[in-house]
């Protein structure tokens, strides 16, 4: 071994004279940055992982580590209590179940429903389309809080053209149901649909039209060649509308708060670790530092238990993930 590299030394060191020092700046270059290109992503890694890796930290902290300005980053007394102590809270496990099979369903009509409108406006033309992709791209722009009363309204009076007012003599109160979030998910109008509806559309684009013409050749209809041609191929940017519909509804509290009323789930719960809090701080007859910084406490530990699940979710989808943003970057 230690021959070889002598050999590789003596042989660069020939090859540098020969291009009279070239090979030499060369490569003093590429490692320079190379240990550049290391420190920025080691800086831009930890400017994003420092605040969980504090909220964990914390999380595992006894009170007497709160006070302690000893106990910086690992905790003196480990505990996981608070994390019992949140389970008891906001009743954790059966909000995350509500949270889970809410943030499925409504994921899954999104997709399904941009996914047709996605591939409608990539390949076929119809009156006033291009007024109708431009209501697309303002469902992007106009923030939901600014038809907040109109939906209110809408979906606490709802009537289809006068029907039920006709046949049942009354309006029907669809607040505090799936029914609104359901309804909205369908036509397109839910949480992103707008975005997700233009990625789509974009990468349909992309895709070469021959192969559709193919299909139309061997006797596939418009349907059948969407399910048979277009969906296996667009698996990857299916699956990252999956991803993105999922973790915003996860998240969500407007459209959750406006529609589903008493219903729990973890952004409710999480909004409520204040409140809850606070009769327990008082019950334990604590002071109001005491209790501020336990609040501080069992929000990290409330929001480290409530993306749990979102990170275990990208694990198992990060290659599809990655995948569809690739294929983005090349085919728009």
């Amino acid at each position: 071994m230690s021959k070889t590299k002598t050999v590789k030394k003596s042989d660069f060191w020939e090859r540098n004279k020969k291009t009279h020092g070239y090979l030499l700046e060369k490569t003093i270059w590429k490692y320079t940055y190379r240990v550049i290109r290391a420190l920025l992503l080691f800086g831009l890694c930890f400017l994003i992982l420092q605040p969980l890796i504090n909220k964990l930290s914390v999380s595992f902290m006894k009170q007497d580590d709160l006070y302690d300005a000893t106990v910086i980053a690992i905790p003196r007394n480990f505990t996981l209590g608070n994390y019992r102590l949140i389970d008891e809270l906001i009743n954790y496990w059966k909000c995350m179940w509500n949270s889970l099979w809410i943030a499925l369903l409504i994921s899954c009509l999104q997709v399904i429903a941009c996914t047709l409108v996605g591939y409608g406006f990539a390949r076929f033309r119809f009156p006033f389309k291009n007024l109708w992709f431009a209501c697309v791209i303002l469902v992007i722009i106009v923030p939901p809080q600014t038809i907040l009363t109109s939906l209110y309204l809408n979906f606490s009076s709802f009537d289809v053209f006068g029907i039920f007012n006709l046949v049942l003599k009354r309006k029907l109160n669809l607040i505090g149901s799936m029914t609104p979030y359901v309804l909205m998910c369908m036509t397109c109008m839910g949480l992103k649909n707008g975005l997700y509806i233009y990625m789509l559309r974009q990468y349909f684009r992309g895709v070469p039209k021959e192969l559709e013409e193919a299909a139309y050749v061997d006797g596939c209809g418009n349907f059948q060649t969407f399910v048979r041609i277009m969906l296996p191929d667009a698996k990857a940017m299916i699956t990252s509308c999956f991803l993105f519909a999922f973790v915003w509804q996860w998240t969500d509290s407007f459209y959750t708060k406006l529609f589903l009323g008493d219903k729990q789930v973890l952004t409710k719960g999480l909004n409520s670790i204040a409140g809850r809090l606070d009769n327990y701080v008082q019950r334990q007859g604590w002071g109001t530092f005491a209790a501020e910084a336990f609040l501080q406490q069992m929000i990290s530990t409330g929001v480290l238990m409530a993306i749990a699940p979102l990170i275990l979710l990208y694990l198992f989808a990060q290659k599809g993930f990655v995948e569809s943003l690739s294929q983005t970057g090349i085919k728009m």
